[in-house]
C-alpha cells in the first residue's frame, strides 16, 4: 500500500474516525484504523461490536492495499504534522508515514484478526444535515448520562411518517423535537432507541444542505396499513442497528433496547401563568446569578408587573440578584429551577434561531428583522408541577398545526425555607 493525502485532509478523517475508537477495547485488535486504499481514494474505519466508523477521501493512490494501524496514536500523529502533503506506506509489519522532514514508523495490527464492519441496514428516509444537527444538539443533554437504566441515556427517534421526532429524558427534564424528513416509504411508522453519545458525535459532521441517510436493521421499519390513523400505529421499538450516512462519512451504532416513555402525554394541554422574556438578557442574567448557586441550590424567578427578579443564594456566602423585563399574566408568580437545567433549556430553545427551517426563504427580505427574534416563552401552573419552555418563533414543521418543533420540560426544585 501507498498513498499521499494532503494533511488537513488526513488529519480531518483519522480525528473523526478515532472518536469511534473504545476506551476500553475487549482485544487490542479494536484499538486499530483500517486503511484501505484503492482506486477510488482511502477508505478509514473502525469497528468496536457497538459503534462502526467509515470516513472516504480523496487521495493519490498509487500502491493498493490495506493496514490496520493503532488509532489514536495515528490520530496524535496527524494532528502534529506540519501543513504539507502525507506520503503513507506500507512494508510487511510496518507502515511509514512521511510529512516534511517528519519520519514515523507504525507496527501493523493483525488485519485477519479485525471483525468485518456491519452492513448497511435498510435505508428508512433522509434528512438535511444541518436540521438534524440542530435536532440532536437541542434534545441530547436532557438524556442521562447514569448507564443503570439505558433507556434513559438514548435519545427516541419516533418516525410518523414525514415528522421525526427525537426525544430524551433524564427524569428531571425532557426535550422533544419534530423536524420534517423524507421516510423512504410513505406512512412510515418506526421506532428507535438510539445512545445519546452516538447521535452527538453524528450531528458534529453534519452540515446544512447535505442530505443524510438514516438506516434500521432488517425488520424495525414498517409502512402503516392504508388509512391507518396515527393513534392505530404503534410500533414496538427497533433493536440491531441503526446507521447515519452524510457525504463520505458513515457511522453505526447499536441501538438500545426497552419501551421509552408516553413522552406526548407529559405535556400538560394548558397552564395557568404565561411569561415572554428577551432570550439574550434573561440567559445572561440567569448564567449570572447562578454563579453564586451551589450544586443543588434553586435559581428563582419572582414575575411582578413588567419584570422577573432572578435570585439565588449561598447561605453564609453570597448572594445575587438581577431584573430583567418580561410580560406576565397568571396567578403564579413565582418558580425555582436548577440552574444547569434552565440554562440548558434556553440555550436549545434559542437553537431553533439558527434552525435551517427557520433561516430567510428565497424572496424574502433577508435585512427585515424577523417578529419577536429573540423571546423565550416561558408556562407553568405551580411551582411544583413540571414547566414548558419553548421559542417565541418556533412554530413548528406544519403549518396546518403550529406547535412548537422544540418542547423542553423541567422538574421545578423546592427553594429551601431560610432561617
Amino acid at each position: 500500500m501507498r498513498f499521499r493525502v494532503g494533511r488537513e485532509v488526513l488529519g480531518e478523517a483519522v480525528a473523526w474516525a478515532a472518536r469511534a475508537l473504545s476506551s476500553r477495547p475487549v482485544v487490542p485488535v479494536l484499538t486499530g484504523l483500517l486503511l484501505q486504499a484503492d482506486d477510488d481514494g482511502l477508505t478509514l474505519s473502525c469497528f468496536d461490536y457497538e459503534i462502526s466508523a467509515r470516513v472516504r477521501i480523496e487521495a493519490d493512490v498509487k500502491e493498493p492495499g490495506t493496514a490496520l494501524v493503532p488509532g489514536r496514536l495515528l490520530a496524535d500523529i496527524t494532528r502534529s504534522l506540519p501543513a504539507l502533503d502525507v506520503e503513507v506506506a506500507s512494508d510487511a509489519d510496518l507502515v511509514g508515514l512521511t510529512c516534511g522532514s517528519a519520519e514515523f514508523g507504525l507496527v501493523s495490527l493483525p488485519v485477519e484478526e479485525y471483525p468485518v464492519l456491519p452492513e448497511l441496514p435498510p435505508i428508512a428516509g433522509t434528512v438535511d444535515g444541518g436540521v438534524l444537527a440542530v435536532a440532536a444538539a437541542q434534545v441530547v443533554p436532557a438524556a442521562s448520562r447514569d448507564d443503570t437504566l439505558p433507556m434513559l441515556t438514548a435519545v427516541c427517534l419516533d418516525i410518523d411518517g414525514e415528522t421525526m421526532t427525537l426525544a430524551a429524558t433524564d427524569r428531571y427534564r425532557m426535550a422533544v423535537r419534530d423536524v420534517r424528513w423524507d421516510p423512504a416509504a410513505p406512512g412510515l411508522r418506526a421506532i428507535a432507541m438510539v445512545p445519546a453519545k452516538t447521535l452527538a458525535d453524528v450531528a458534529r459532521t453534519m452540515a446544512a444542505g447535505v442530505p443524510v441517510t438514516v438506516a434500521f436493521g432488517t425488520g424495525e421499519v414498517q409502512a402503516a396499513a392504508p388509512g391507518a390513523g396515527p393513534s392505530s400505529r404503534d410500533p414496538r421499538p427497533a433493536d440491531g442497528v441503526i446507521s447515519f450516512e452524510g457525504g463520505d462519512r458513515r457511522l453505526t451504532a447499536r441501538l438500545i433496547g426497552g419501551e421509552f416513555i408516553k413522552y406526548r402525554s407529559r405535556f400538560p394541554a394548558e397552564f395557568g401563568s404565561h411569561a415572554l422574556l428577551p432570550a439574550g438578557p434573561f440567559t445572561e442574567a440567569v448564567r449570572r446569578v447562578s454563579l453564586v448557586a451551589e450544586r443543588a441550590t434553586p435559581v428563582r424567578l419572582a414575575f411582578d408587573s413588567g419584570e422577573v427578579v432572578i435570585e439565588a443564594h449561598t447561605d453564609g456566602r453570597a448572594r445575587a440578584t438581577e431584573t430583567v423585563p418580561a410580560e406576565f399574566e397568571g396567578g403564579e408568580r413565582v418558580i425555582s429551577f436548577s440552574p444547569h437545567y434552565l440554562l440548558d433549556g434556553l440555550a436549545a430553545a434559542t437553537a431553533a434561531a439558527a434552525d435551517p427551517v427557520f433561516a430567510p426563504r428565497e424572496g424574502d427580505d433577508e435585512d427585515a428583522p424577523p417578529a419577536d427574534p429573540g423571546q423565550i416563552r416561558l408556562e407553568f401552573s405551580t411551582s411544583a408541577k413540571p414547566a414548558l419552555i419553548t421559542w417565541v418563533g418556533d412554530e413548528g414543521p406544519d403549518p396546518a398545526h403550529p406547535a412548537p418543533a422544540f418542547r423542553y420540560l423541567v422538574v421545578p426544585l423546592r427553594v429551601p425555607a431560610r432561617g
